[in-house]
């Protein structure tokens, strides 16, 4: 059967079930007093879980509690969720985006696979995995400037000497996607020889793309797929900063059960919700729970087959993805936000200029809108050092004293509690099925 026809096939039938069973969103500001709260139920369907939790973080809630249910052919789901500054949601706009993306309407909304993405072709992807070294963000924006590709918009990881980066780019003068056989070979193969830097040519994939995609989702792929999960010399995180990943199989429900213990920060949970996904497995049951600046998650899940966790190597090895998901987003060093107005070859002048001042770019997020960039940077010393104040502010008088913000060094990172990993906060979860309560119980006053 072709594989295009049946996937149209399957899209059609998820179409069907869920036009008999319409998911059904509810959105509650009374009962919790620090948090809004969303339910939403729907028919059950894997990946429906990333769905959700992808929506929210696109539009830039935090979920301080989450409790999820999942057996069976239904699918449950409660979020406790603010704003950016701990408020509730009270804005009517995106109240009602919530209700329309997760509701009835969503029934007619693109699938998962492009969930949050304009349908749009107006610029082209330019997908880069290598190892990691100092200035590489520079080199490969300077190669695009000569190349005369505009980019727009622009996200860069870094873990564990690796690094990965999803830019979107036009073309200089037409402003317009990039399409011409030819020269999009020539960007592939500069830009492969920039990746490569000495002989770990095996190591540098440039990947040049027309899809939509979700940007974040596809920089967990891209890091997964280039391993680096697996532990080097090099890495930054010591044994007290590193997540407290537990796993063990609960034989009587025959689930696997994964506990997280780690500070808390924006998008965790779409970090290990899309690991898990990506990584083939199915979350049944979940409770998600900030205790101050700490983060407690526990998941009970299985493989698509049906199976817990078979055996201590993929024991290990769901630790150590689960691990790095939570750790390509930790971002050592001192966070610079860059506003201001967009030009052609910005991006490959800043990063030129930290460069020459010795900083190396640990993770950057780069956007256009509206002739406006704004780009933040979180920057380190080459030399392993603190950043220099007078660096910054050399840095600064050249750029420019208000286009250029210093937002300071991430807090200190605080040992994760020692507590028992494998406490199960779903104690009588399976005595009980009076889960419509839980924003009430759990919800802190």
């Amino acid at each position: 059967m072709n594989m295009s026809f049946s996937r149209d096939m399957d899209d059609e039938y998820e179409k069907f079930i869920r036009r008999m069973n319409p998911p059904r969103v509810v959105i509650d500001n009374e009962s919790c007093k620090n948090a809004t709260v969303i339910r939403v139920d729907s028919a059950n369907r894997h990946g429906i879980l990333l769905e959700v939790v992808q929506i929210l973080t696109d539009i830039n809630l935090i979920i301080t509690k989450a409790y999820i249910s999942s057996d069976g052919n239904w699918f449950m789901d409660v979020f406790n969720v603010t704003d950016q500054d701990g408020n509730k949601i009270l804005d009517e706009g995106i109240l009602d985006y919530i209700r329309k993306s997760l509701g009835p309407e969503s029934c007619f909304m693109p699938s998962i696979r492009s969930v949050g993405m304009k349908q749009s072709m107006d610029h082209t992807a330019i997908e880069l995995t290598g190892s990691d070294r100092p200035g590489l963000l520079s080199e490969v924006s300077a190669v695009l400037r000569h190349l005369k590709c505009n980019v727009v918009n622009a996200e860069v990881w870094t873990h564990n000497t690796r690094a990965a980066a999803v830019v979107q780019v036009t073309d200089e003068e037409t402003e317009t996607a990039i399409s011409d056989p030819e020269r999009l070979s020539r960007i592939k193969s500069l830009l492969y020889s920039v990746l490569k830097g000495s002989n770990k040519s095996s190591l540098a994939k440039t990947v040049v793309s027309h899809s939509v995609t979700h940007t974040e989702r596809r920089l967990h792929q891209m890091m997964f797929a280039d391993r680096d999960y697996e532990r080097t010399g090099g890495d930054v995180l010591d044994d007290r900063q590193r997540p407290n990943v537990d796993v063990v199989n609960w034989h009587d429900k025959d689930y696997s059960v994964v506990t997280i213990g780690c500070k808390d920060r924006p998008k965790l949970l779409f970090d290990t919700v899309c690991t898990l996904t990506d990584m083939d497995y199915v979350v049944f049951h979940a409770n998600i729970d900030t205790l101050g600046p700490d983060s407690y998650q526990e998941y009970y899940i299985r493989h698509l087959d049906g199976s817990p966790v078979k055996s201590d190597a993929e024991r290990q090895r769901v630790t150590q993805c689960l691990e790095a998901a939570i750790e390509r987003r930790v971002s050592e060093g001192l966070k610079l936000e860059l506003c201001t107005t967009d030009r052609v070859g910005l991006l490959s002048d800043v990063t030129r200029i930290f460069r020459e001042n010795s900083l190396t770019v640990t993770r950057a997020e780069v956007t256009t809108k509206a002739g406006k960039a704004v780009n933040t940077f979180y920057v380190r010393d080459a030399s392993g050092y603190p950043v220099d104040v007078k660096t910054i502010d050399s840095i600064r008088q050249v750029l420019g004293q208000t286009i250029l913000k210093v937002k300071g060094n991430p807090d200190d990172s605080k040992p994760v509690s020692q507590e028992s990993p494998t406490r199960f906060l779903f104690g009588g979860l399976f005595k009980s099925k009076s889960f419509v309560n839980f924003s009430l119980v759990r919800s802190y006053s």
